[in-house]
């Protein structure tokens, strides 16, 4: 394992820090509410893809593997819950002196986690790539948490500042809307690069 550290940390940072779901979210809830307000989401993603990730190395990766239409049915479950959140996007009501009052919570972003199909196909990688369960198995269990939880850390809490940091660029309500619009259009993209 300590041989794979480098390609466990380049394997999460680019897994972690390209754009997904939980990484718009982040940008999106930055950019209307600030790092404050974005925080429960930030948790929520954090600590449900570490539990994910922990569910896998525990054993649900078997499962996984043994039952091929769960794959799919998280897929199908993950698309909705993006469209859905999509569609809220592109339709919140934001003006620039009138911000929204809720944004997206811990709970929803934690069980999100498990039906994100960008979470689910990436634990399952790690674990499957990193975790050798014959050979120091409780070492790479606490290895590969650790630094996905770390990346985990790093990576929702850029793409947050980045939307904050865009923020004080804002000259008008329409601005905010095409921004909003552009972040419900990539998680529409997101939905239609699952099944290609």
């Amino acid at each position: 394992m300590y041989n794979q550290i480098f390609t466990l940390i380049l394997f999460a940072i680019v897994t972690a820090f390209t754009p997904g779901p939980n990484n718009i979210s982040a940008a999106y809830s930055g950019f209307n509410f600030g790092f404050k307000k974005t925080i429960p989401l930030m948790l929520g993603v954090i600590f449900g893809w570490t539990t994910l990730l922990v569910s896998m190395e525990l054993g649900l990766i078997i499962i996984f593997q043994k039952i091929n239409y769960l794959q799919t049915i998280i897929k199908i479950l993950g698309s909705l819950f993006l469209i859905y959140l999509a569609y809220k996007i592109a339709y919140s009501n934001i003006k620039k002196n009138n911000p929204l009052k809720k944004p997206i919570r811990f709970l929803d972003m934690f069980m999100f986690q498990f039906i994100n199909p960008k979470s689910v196909v990436v634990s399952m990688t790690v674990v499957s790539t990193f975790i050798d369960a014959q050979n120091n198995y409780v070492r790479d269990f606490i290895v590969v948490t650790t630094i996905g939880f770390f990346v985990a850390v790093f990576s929702i809490s850029s793409w947050c500042l980045l939307g904050k940091y865009l923020r004080k660029f804002v000259t008008s309500d329409r601005f905010i809307k095409n921004f909003n619009y552009t972040m419900s259009f990539l998680l529409i993209v997101c939905v239609i690069l699952f099944y290609v």
